[in-house]
Parts: C-alpha cells; sequence; structure tokens
C-alpha cells in the first residue's frame, strides 16, 4: 500500500485511508453510475415491488446514485475488516489499523495468531459480518415499498456483501478463505509448515484468478490476483523469520562493547575523518565514562565545512542516544524499535546503564541467516565471532 491518513477511529481502532481509495472510489462510482440501467433490471426481482428505474437516470442523478452506491460499499467492506478486529481483541491481539485501499480493506494485527482456532474464529468473523450485512439490507425488500433510491441502494449493498463473503471464503491465502484453510491445516501441523502449504495453494489460486481476469478483460481482478500472489509469498516468508527469531536476544547477535570502535564527545570532527579513513569505519558510538551520549556517522561529519572541522567537536553534530535496548530484548522486539525510530541501529545496555554493545537491523538479518541455515538453530554458537569475519 502507499501513504495513508487517519480519518478516526471505531471501539478504540484507528480507521485509515489509503491514497489509493481515493483514486479508486470515484473508479468505482463511475463503474456503477453508468450501469444503473443494468443493474435495475437485475435487483428488480429481489424487491417485492421491483425498483422503478424512474428518477434514478438523467442529468446527474446517476453519478450520484453510483457514488452513494461505491461509499456504502467501502462502508460495509470496514464493516468486514472491523469483524475480524473484534475477533482478534477478543482473544488479546492487539490491532494496529483498519485500511481502506485500493482493493478492499485490511485489518492490520500487530502478531500472528498462534493457534489455529485463534485464527479460525478472526478469519471467519469477516465473512460473518458481511453476511449479516447483506441478509440486514436485503431482508426488508421483501415487505416494503420504499422510494426507487432507497430500494436500489438496499438492494445493491446486500448483493455485493454477500458477494464478498463469498469471494474472501475463496481459499486463497492470504484471503480469508486462505486463513480459514490455514487454521484447520496447522490444526495438526507445525505454523511454517501450515502457512507454506497455503501460500502455495494461494498462488495457485491467484494464478487462477488472473488468468481468468485476462480473458474476462478485467483489470481489477488481473490486480486482485497479482495482490494474493505477493501477499502468500509475502506473509509466508514474514513468519519464516519471526520463527526463525523466535527466543533469540540482542546480547547473542549484538557486537559487544570490546569489538567497538568508540569516540569521546570531545573529539575534533577532522580527528573523526582520520579514523574513519584508517579504521574504514562510518558510524561510531559515542561515550563518556561507559554512558552512551549518542552515535555520530559519516553523513553527519560531511555536513560540516572542512574549514571549521578543526574547531568543531562530535558532540557538536552527534544524534542524541534515543532508544537504548537491554540484553534481553527480543532481537524482533529490536527490529520493530529500529524501524520505529527509524534508525539503522540501536545502543545495547547493561543493567547500570552502561554500554554494553551495538545491534544493527543488518546484524538481525543475519541472525536470519544463520538460524534459517542452521540445523541446530542456534544463533549464540554462531554470533559476534561470525559477524566480524
Amino acid at each position: 500500500m502507499f501513504k495513508s491518513f487517519r480519518v478516526g477511529s471505531v471501539l478504540g481502532i484507528p480507521l485509515r485511508l489509503d491514497i489509493t481509495f481515493l483514486l479508486i472510489l470515484p473508479v468505482f462510482a463511475y463503474l456503477i453510475g453508468s450501469e444503473i440501467e443494468l443493474l435495475v433490471t437485475l435487483l428488480a426481482p429481489l424487491a417485492a415491488e421491483g425498483i422503478d428505474p424512474t428518477g434514478l437516470t438523467g442529468g446527474i442523478r446517476h453519478w450520484l446514485l453510483g457514488f452513494a452506491a461505491a461509499i456504502g460499499l467501502f462502508v460495509c467492506v470496514a464493516l468486514h475488516e472491523l469483524g475480524h478486529s473484534v475477533a482478534a481483541k477478543q482473544y488479546g491481539y492487539h490491532i494496529d489499523s483498519i485500511t481502506l485501499w485500493l482493493l478492499g480493506g485490511l485489518a492490520k494485527l500487530t502478531e500472528v495468531p498462534r493457534h489455529w482456532y485463534h485464527e479460525f474464529t478472526i478469519a471467519i468473523a469477516g465473512p460473518v459480518v458481511s453476511i449479516l450485512c447483506g441478509v440486514i439490507a436485503l431482508a426488508p425488500l421483501a415487505v416494503i415499498d420504499g422510494p426507487p433510491v432507497v430500494v436500489f441502494l438496499l438492494a445493491y449493498l446486500g448483493v455485493m456483501n454477500l458477494l464478498l463473503a463469498v469471494f474472501n471464503m475463496l481459499p486463497a491465502f492470504p484471503m480469508d478463505g486462505g486463513r480459514v484453510l490455514r487454521s484447520l491445516l496447522a490444526r495438526k501441523r507445525p505454523l511454517p509448515r501450515a502457512t507454506k502449504l497455503a501460500s502455495e495453494i494461494g498462488k495457485g489460486m491467484a494464478v487462477l484468478l488472473g488468468l481468468w481476469g485476462l480473458v474476462a478483460f478485467n483489470p481489477i481482478v488481473i490486480a486482485i490476483a497479482l495482490f494474493i500472489y505477493i501477499a502468500a509469498r509475502g506473509e509466508a516468508q514474514q513468519l519464516l523469520f519471526e520463527e526463525a527469531l523466535t527466543g533469540v536476544t540482542v546480547s547473542e547477535i549484538m557486537t559487544p562493547i570490546e569489538h567497538l570502535r568508540l569516540v569521546s564527545p570531545r573529539t575534533s570532527i577532522a580527528e573523526l575523518f582520520g579514523r574513519m579513513f584508517s579504521e574504514r569505519r562510518t558510524s561510531y558510538p559515542v561515550v563518556r565514562d561507559g554512558r552512551p551520549l549518542g552515535l555520530v556517522t559519516l553523513d553527519d561529519a560531511q555536513r560540516v565545512a572542512e574549514i571549521e572541522r578543526d574547531a568543531m567537536e562530535v558532540r557538536d553534530i552527534m544524534i542524541p542516544v534515543g532508544p537504548t535496548l537491554s540484553l534481553s530484548t527480543g532481537a524482533l522486539d529490536a527490529l520493530r524499535l529500529m524501524r520505529d525510530s527509524k534508525r539503522d541501529g540501536l545502543l545495547v545496555v547493561d543493567l547500570d546503564g552502561d554500554l554494553a554493545g551495538y545491534v544493527s537491523q543488518h546484524d538481525v538479518a543475519r541472525a536470519f541467516d544463520v538460524a534459517r541455515y542452521s540445523s541446530s538453530w542456534d544463533v549464540a554458537k554462531h554470533r559476534p565471532e561470525a559477524q566480524r569475519n
């Protein structure tokens, strides 16, 4: 997805709109508005008195109706995702946000459900909400004859919700049906193995869906198929990454203090450049009396004019120490903190607050490589000496 912005919250869950949502909304409105007469013909049998097309077309009325239907459709998509979120919260999982975007909605959990019945319930909750929305929209049409605009919108949203539920239950991981499939596979298999199987099935479904989209000349179906294929592969790799690093702490993968090159805050920028050249390093922890003060990098130093490098010191340009890690911090938690703070690496301190080492995103990635290819998956055996070779 692209850049998104928050528009509010529902039940304490942030609701975000991706920029692609603003692009696809008028497209949906146009597609619906341009086919009002055909849609009225198809939906009329669902209403007790049919749907009178008079007043639905002409001027800009069919475009306004298309826009209203598109808005209603995305509201229903948000309710679908809210169903996932409420079910997840019942099991104690944190929901980062619900985002509406180009291909619908996405409820972002901060972690993968580890119990098969948790994922089964969370995955099935979305389609259940869609079915309920569809039934609630269609039920009044059997007995009530209302204004044509209202009847059309209820009929359209009712049918679309039922279709949304059916489509989402296709066993195409990571769609809802694919997650249901993974949950059932995980009953008697390790989660990574179940994910791999569900991912392969999902990619196969994506290929079939893409071929159908090509034959039908439907770019939306093709886009959905491409998304499913990429997402199925990406989620399987992400889970493998998390499984490989579960239980690994920064103490096992960091570069310890005895192997770090440290710099004093009173070091001149000219001297810093000399050390960077001779030691072939581009960043240094800044330490005073064993306590970390910050980091200084080559990029920071290069911003100082050459004529000022003898007079200016490291303390004038260093990055404040910011968040630090303890020796027992998990590697995955460290990586999340690096990304949240937008830093390539973080300093590690001991219980007394003294500098103990430094860990970078590159260290975490190499730890994953070691864990993935090590038969014992014992990262400690390969760290930290293996990092320095």
